[in-house]
Order: structure tokens, then sequence, then C-alpha cells
């Protein structure tokens, strides 16, 4: 079961700080480039970086399969290039203003330069992964890759279409965020011991970690204030996305409550009172509890993916990161 008496992120990268420099080092080489606006920009972002869970995920993997080899820091660089280029451009395709507490890349550049610099990562991921050579990590990135732009492009489909179900929000948010973190965590294994139990676990426990990482952002979306996350509440609500906690409530309600929200969900710009009626509604018909249940499922075997190997720090670490995630404030 997950635990509540939390680590901090320090305490949980304790064992790997040695690999986390020699990361960093190829993720800020990567970057490089002789166009001037690029570096300052590049500098931006790295100086608001958020808290490196892919990479951290990668080299943490790596550990527990074996010794991460220049292969592991790479692939982790690459990870971490790959979610940067895509926060970028879901930045520019949400108007967010914000991002991690400071202005968004779109907020000071604009959007035309956010794309480009978004594209440009996205290049520069490209042409690492090169460098890995590496068929089986290289097949992994660039299927991940595509399934984060599928994913996307499906959540905002079915916005348009109001067809969003259960079904499809779990295959969605697989694609769009579940399939980064485990491609993260499989890496570690890929550029170290080639095993299947290995891949296999890693995965698994990525995939259930990535899908509980979603759904804590989708609570943060209805429950989170701006102060706490760092960046714009209430965005896929104001955008009519359908997350967990709603799709369950319209299924639960009756078919007066369900007017309601739709009506409410249904207005162009929501008012604070408009959010907090919602988020009334989501409460009494259950959407939050039936969220954080899900939560806690998909913890659970992400753990569970992770028992075959003996207690080590890392493994504790690994551990360490799903409750961090279940009980994260921003």
């Amino acid at each position: 079961m997950i635990h509540k008496d939390l680590v901090t992120l320090k305490q949980i990268t304790a064992p790997i700080l040695d690999d986390i420099k020699i990361f960093q080092q190829e993720f800020e080489n990567a970057l490089k480039s002789e166009v001037r606006l690029i570096n300052s920009i590049s500098k931006y972002m790295v100086r608001n970086r958020g808290k490196n869970i892919r990479p951290i995920l990668t080299i943490l993997s790596a550990r527990l399969c074996g010794e991460p080899t220049l292969n592991s820091y790479r692939a982790a660089a690459m990870m971490e290039l790959l979610h940067i280029a895509t926060l970028i451009h879901d930045d520019v395709v949400d108007d967010a203003t914000l991002r991690r507490g400071k202005p968004s890349i779109n907020k000071v550049w604009k959007n035309k330069i956010s794309v480009l610099m978004g594209d440009f990562i996205l290049s520069k991921a490209l042409i690492n992964m090169i460098g890995i050579r590496d068929f089986d990590a290289l097949e992994k990135i660039s299927n991940t890759a595509e399934k984060l732009s599928a994913g996307e492009i499906l959540q905002i489909e079915k916005s348009i279409t109001k067809s969003m179900t259960e079904d499809v929000y779990f295959d969605m948010i697989n694609q769009k965020t579940a399939s980064l973190i485990a491609t993260s965590c499989e890496l570690g294994a890929i550029t170290t011991t080639k095993k299947d139990q290995d891949r296999s676990a890693t995965f698994k426990y990525g995939d259930n970690l990535g899908m509980a990482f979603q759904i804590k952002d989708d609570l943060f979306d209805l429950l989170g204030k701006e102060s706490d996350t760092g960046k714009n509440s209430g965005t896929d609500v104001k955008k009519n996305m359908m997350t967990l906690p709603l799709i369950f409530s319209y299924a639960n309600m009756t078919r007066l409550e369900n007017r309601q929200l739709k009506k409410l969900m249904g207005l162009k710009n929501k008012t604070r009172k408009n959010l907090i009626d919602i988020r009334g509604m989501v409460s009494v018909a259950g959407g939050f509890d039936y969220a954080r249940k899900k939560l806690d499922d998909f913890s659970n075997n992400a753990l569970d993916a992770i028992a075959i190997y003996p207690n080590s720090p890392v493994k504790q670490s690994l551990s360490d990161l799903v409750a961090f995630n279940a009980y994260r404030v921003k």
C-alpha cells in the first residue's frame, strides 16, 4: 500500500545524485545552439524546469536493473527534451500564461517563437536519439513521440464531439501522459540489461505511475489553486475538457443535475463562482472520491510491478515516488 509519511524529492534522488549530474550535462549539451535567442529561451527553460521526474525514473530504473550506461543518461535527456517540447506546444494550444509559477514561454516570446522552439527541441531529441544507436531504444522513443501527439488530439476531438467515456479517457491519458513515463522507465532496462523481465517490470511500473500522475493532475485542475500548482488552474474545465471526476459525475447524476452541470461546463467564460459550483456538484456526485480511488489502484499496481526486486535504496526511491505523486500538492 502507498504510505503517507512523505519523503521529499531530495531524499528520493539521494541514491542517484552523481547520475543526475551526468544526465544534466547530457541534457544541457543537447540544447546548445548557434542561435542566441534559442540559448536565451533554453536558459529560461532550464531555470524554470520542473522536478525532472522522467529522467529520474530512467536513472532509477537503470539502477534497479543493473549499472547505467552512457546510453542511460542520453535516453534520460531524450525523455526530458520530448517532455519539454510537448509542454511548450501544450501551453500554446491552451493559451496558458503560467508554467511552474512563472510566465510561460508563449507569454514571454509569443506563440510563433514558442511553436518554433518546441519544434527545435523536438529536432534536438531526434538528433540525439541517433547517438544512442540502439534499435530497441529508438523504436520505443519514436513510438512514444507519436502517442504523445495522438493522445492530445484524441482529447481535443472528444471534447468537441462530447463523446468522452471512461474507457476512452483511460486510453487518452495512457497515450498523452503514461506513455512517456512508462518509456522513461523501460529505457532504464533497455540501456542496461535488456532482459524481458526487467523491461516488462519497469514498463508496468511506469505505465501505472503515469496513469496515477495524470489523474492527480486532473484533480488539481478542479481542486488546485494557481498559487499551489504554479500553472493556470481550471484550464481543462474552462476549455470543457472531460476529466475523470467529471466523467464519473455525469454518469452518476440525476437528469436535472446532469443538465445543470452541462450548462455550467458549456459556459464560454467561466467565472470563479462557476468553477466553485462545478466543484460542488462533482463533489456531491462522488467524482473526486472515485478519481482518488482510481489513483490509489494505479499507484498500488505500480508498486506490485517492482515487487520482484530485492529491497534496496533505489527500489525504495521508486516506491517513494509513487507516494510522492499521490500526495503532492503541485
